[in-house]
């Protein structure tokens, strides 16, 4: 653009909101825009020359970016999926190997705690594990939840519905290392116990598919929290 004339976008705003900006690298406001070049003489515009491409511009930065930038989440959302996934694999694991034995209860609620629900002790989680089961939240036996007739616990009610829609959004966000490290913290569960029952290493196996990681590689990982568990 020359000091006389000229072509630039002039912008209109469509919708405000939060995003992850790529330059600022944390979250921020964005207004998403439409716009048009225009021809400009002395700044001013004069003749419009069409559309272009929306996009997403940072109010901080005033960085400008693709609408495909709203597809990652912010650090707080992100954060949130993490912790409902923690909290869905150990409810998962924990109704897999069955609620009988003190110490995958206390391994159970340990990892529920961590995920920062902190408030939530072992009544809580049996109730949780109870509902998403499809119990009606009875809890049998004080201490034991007991799947329904001619069903695995692991398979009842929306622990395995509940085990996609959670953890399969969150997998393209999350480092190899840290998909590697949520299978992990349910085989630390089945294992607070005693060694892997057939019903809890396929819920691993189905943590592991929904965090996209190769099979070899969960059994490699299953094999070794078992000698790190010893």
């Amino acid at each position: 653009m020359t000091g006389l004339w000229g072509v630039r976008p002039r912008w209109r705003t469509d919708v405000l909101g939060d995003f992850f900006c790529p330059g600022c690298g944390g979250d921020r406001n964005y207004r998403r825009q439409h716009g048009r070049r225009w021809l400009r003489l002395l700044g001013t515009p004069v003749l419009p020359l069409g559309p272009v491409l929306g996009s997403v511009q940072c109010t901080t930065c005033h960085g400008r970016y693709g609408v495909e930038s709203l597809e990652q989440p912010t650090c707080v959302r992100l954060g949130a999926m993490l912790r409902d996934a923690q909290y869905t694999v150990a409810l998962a694991l924990l109704a897999a190997g069955g609620t009988a034995h003190r110490a995958a209860r206390e391994a159970a609620c340990a990892a529920v705690r961590e995920a920062g629900f902190e408030d939530c002790g072992e009544a809580q989680v049996l109730a949780a594990l109870a509902a998403l089961s499809g119990l009606g939240g009875e809890l049998h036996d004080a201490h034991e939840v007991v799947a329904p007739p001619g069903r695995r616990l692991g398979e009842a009610g929306g622990l395995a519905v509940e085990l996609h829609a959670v953890l399969e959004p969150l997998a393209p966000h999350l480092a190899h290392q840290g998909r590697e490290r949520l299978l992990l913290q349910g085989a630390a569960i089945a294992l607070a116990d005693g060694r892997y029952l057939p019903q809890e290493r396929e819920a691993l196996a189905a943590v592991g598919r929904c965090l996209d990681l190769p099979q070899a590689t969960v059994g490699a990982l299953l094999e070794a929290a078992t000698r790190a568990s010893h």
